[in-house]
């Protein structure tokens, strides 16, 4: 769902949700274009979940919150935002510090030792292998393959009980 005031940006949403075809009589693309439109079914659920959207957002911030507090003394750092900012708190992940000797891989298979689920963070597009040999544009370094390296997504699932995090802060404590 795409919600905003900025009637250019939905224009050319909509554009590249409906495969970026350009107003021809034949299928044509002058963009890269995706099918992204939504289902009847999809949007009624979605709809169902806006009523609960604040408190939702609300238990994610706890979440994260606690993780935050949690590990403070370790050399992480939880995902970083701006304070004037009101994030969603969507996913509660950590960053090791450079030059500790631990790994993300490491801190997730503890984890799943104890049936506790943990992903790495997201492989940045210009290393996946479809897109090996392409060109990509880096600023200062490669920040994406940084944070893949040494992040780590932790359980968030907004049914996690306060007793079930602390476990989780527990083993993450053990691993440094």
């Amino acid at each position: 769902m795409l919600v905003s005031d900025d009637d250019e940006a939905v224009r050319k949403a909509r554009f590249w949700a409906t495969q970026a075809r350009d107003p021809a009589p034949w299928y044509q693309h002058s963009e890269i274009g995706y099918n992204y439109r939504m289902s009847n079914i999809v949007a009624g659920i979605g709809r169902g979940q806006l009523l609960h959207l604040d408190e939702h957002r609300n238990i994610k911030e706890k979440i994260y919150k606690r993780y935050k507090e949690g590990l403070k003394d370790l050399p992480v750092k939880m995902n970083p935002y701006l304070e004037c900012s009101k994030p969603n708190f969507w996913l509660s992940c950590m960053l090791i510090d450079r030059g500790v000797k631990v790994t993300p891989e490491q801190i997730r298979l503890k984890l799943e030792n104890s049936n506790i689920e943990a992903r790495p963070i997201w492989k940045p597009m210009h290393l996946q292998p479809v897109f090996k040999g392409c060109d990509y544009v880096n600023v200062e370094g490669d920040v994406g393959g940084d944070i893949f390296e040494r992040g780590l997504c932790l359980p968030s699932d907004i049914k996690m009980t306060v007793e079930q995090q602390n476990k989780v802060i527990e083993l993450l404590k053990n691993c440094f």
